[in-house]
Order: C-alpha cells, then sequence, then structure tokens
C-alpha cells in the first residue's frame, strides 16, 4: 500500500530503477557472451533470493508471514515464468544486441492491456484497442517480416515480453489475496530454485575480473529492485509508470557507446510509435479509475 502520493520523489525513484536496470542489461550482455546464460541467472538470482529472505525477516512476522499464501500454485508459476523470462532476455542481448531487444521488449504493456480482458475480465475500450493496435503496427516495422530474409532471432524478445506480460498479469491476480511483500518473496526464492536446479549442470569457471562484472550484475539487480519498491511506495503506479520507458533510452545508450551497436531507422521509427501507443494505455487506464 502506497505511503503516500510524492510523484516528484516517485519519478527520480522510476528514472533511477530504470537506468541501474539499464546497466544490468549491458552487464548481462557481457557475462552472457562469454558464459552459459542459465549459469548468469542462476548466480544472480541467488542475490535476489539472498534480498528477498532479508527483507522478509525484517518485517513483522518475518519469513513465514511472507511466505503465507492461499494461492501457491499462482505464486509458483510467477516465479517459474520471470525466471525463465529473464534467460530469454538474456539471450536476446547476446544474439541482437541492446538496442533491438529493448526496442522489440517495450510492447510488453500493450500485452498486458490487450490480455487483462481474458486474463483478469478487465474492461478495455475500443480506444485502447486502437492503441494496442497501432503499438503492433511499430512492432512489425521493426521486425520487418516482409524482408525477402525474416531474422527468426528478432522472434526471441516478442517472445520474453509475452512472458513477462502473462507474469504481470499473474501479479495483479495474486495481488487480490497476495500481499506486494508475499509476491515477492516467492518471486525470489521459486526463481533461485528453478534456476539453480538449471544452472548447476552449466557452471563454468570464470576469470578474476568476470567476477567482479558478478558481482556488480547481482547489486545492479538488488539495487533496481530496491529502488522499484520504494518508488512504488511513494507514489501512485499510474503516475510514474511511463517513465519506466526510459530504460529503453539508458539500454540503447550503453548497446551504442559500449558494445558498437546502431539504431536503424525502422526500429527508431517502430520504437516511437510503440512508446506513443503504451502511454496512451497508461492514459486511458489512469482515466478509468
Amino acid at each position: 500500500m502506497s505511503q503516500g502520493n510524492n510523484i516528484p520523489l516517485g519519478i527520480m525513484l522510476m528514472i533511477a530503477t530504470t537506468l541501474v536496470f539499464a546497466v544490468q542489461d549491458g552487464l548481462s550482455r557481457h557475462l552472457a557472451g562469454e558464459y552459459n546464460v542459465l549459469m548468469i541467472v542462476m548466480i544472480r538470482y541467488w542475490f535476489f533470493a539472498a534480498f528477498v529472505i532479508a527483507i522478509a525477516k525484517r518485517r513483522a512476522g518475518g519469513i513465514l508471514v511472507a511466505a503465507r499464501t492461499t494461492q501457491p500454485l499462482i505464486q509458483i508459476t510467477r516465479g517459474l515464468l520471470l525466471s525463465l523470462e529473464i534467460c530469454v532476455m538474456v539471450v536476446a542481448f547476446t544474439v541482437l544486441g541492446l538496442v533491438e531487444s529493448h526496442a522489440v521488449f517495450t510492447c510488453y504493456p500493450l500485452l498486458v492491456a490487450a490480455l487483462s480482458g481474458p486474463v483478469l475480465g478487465e474492461r478495455v475500450g475500443w480506444r485502447r484497442w486502437a492503441a494496442i493496435g497501432v503499438g503492433f503496427i511499430g512492432v512489425m516495422i521493426i521486425l520487418q517480416p516482409g524482408r525477402e530474409v525474416f531474422d527468426v532471432r528478432a522472434l526471441i524478445p516478442l517472445l520474453a515480453a509475452a512472458m513477462f506480460a502473462v507474469y504481470g498479469l499473474l501479479t495483479r491476480y495474486a495481488g487480490r489475496r497476495d500481499s506486494t511483500a508475499t509476491s515477492f518473496f516467492w518471486t525470489g526464492t521459486v526463481g533461485a530454485v528453478a534456476m539453480t536446479a538449471l544452472g548447476l549442470w552449466f557452471w563454468e569457471p570464470m576469470s578474476g575480473r568476470d567476477w567482479v562484472w558478478m558481482i556488480c550484475l547481482c547489486f545492479t539487480g538488488v539495487t533496481g529492485h530496491w529502488l522499484l519498491i520504494r518508488c512504488y511506495e511513494v507514489a501512485e503506479a499510474s503516475a510514474v509508470q511511463p517513465f519506466a520507458y526510459l530504460q529503453l533510452v539508458f539500454a540503447a545508450t550503453i548497446g551504442v557507446t559500449l558494445f558498437g551497436e546502431t539504431v536503424s531507422a525502422n526500429v527508431a521509427i517502430g520504437c516511437a510509435i510503440i512508446v506513443a501507443a503504451g502511454l496512451f494505455t497508461f492514459w486511458r487506464e489512469r482515466l478509468q479509475r
């Protein structure tokens, strides 16, 4: 539950969150280019789970209260889905780069809006359906499916966006009966167990320098989640959510400056259309509320 509605502070926290998560994506791209993706995500989840458990211990009632839920299947599904989505997205970073991966992934709020009707029973009006349609024209401009040789790899971040959208909807559904603290606890612990079961089979020795980058990756993950929690504590989600699109700007900047990626015209145009459509759906959702 929000402790207030300090929108300027919330916006600053959201901008800081997107910057930290963009740095995290850059570190993931570097490490996954050298080591197995499952191992990288597994180590990252170990730190995330430790953070989640530490937060649960500090709250009233401790871990037992944080873990208490009447819908364990939903919570386990959420945790598994997010951990696998992160793996898919990190693979996208290594095969497509940060710029194009984030450009396609930016459509996930539109997927959430499109699926909120059948999954959650929420009403989606014709204006939001129109915005969703326009947004997916933007996705098609980025993917360019009409080219003679269609790059199937471009579907990887689209899969990640779909997985993240379903995760977001399941989080909303779980939130009807469980607290944010409970959902957060299950997200970290289920993901850590799942990724350990997968990642240990792909363990590789890591150089000293890359262990430094790995520690930085874990630190950015924990910091990003802490900033996001604080952001939603001080301001309404609908007021700060549009600023989450800045992660695309920060990630693209890292991709261009550090990894030598380029921003093609179709990606820039498609991205602008998706972001405009996404902002419109946020605005309409806020009006409905």
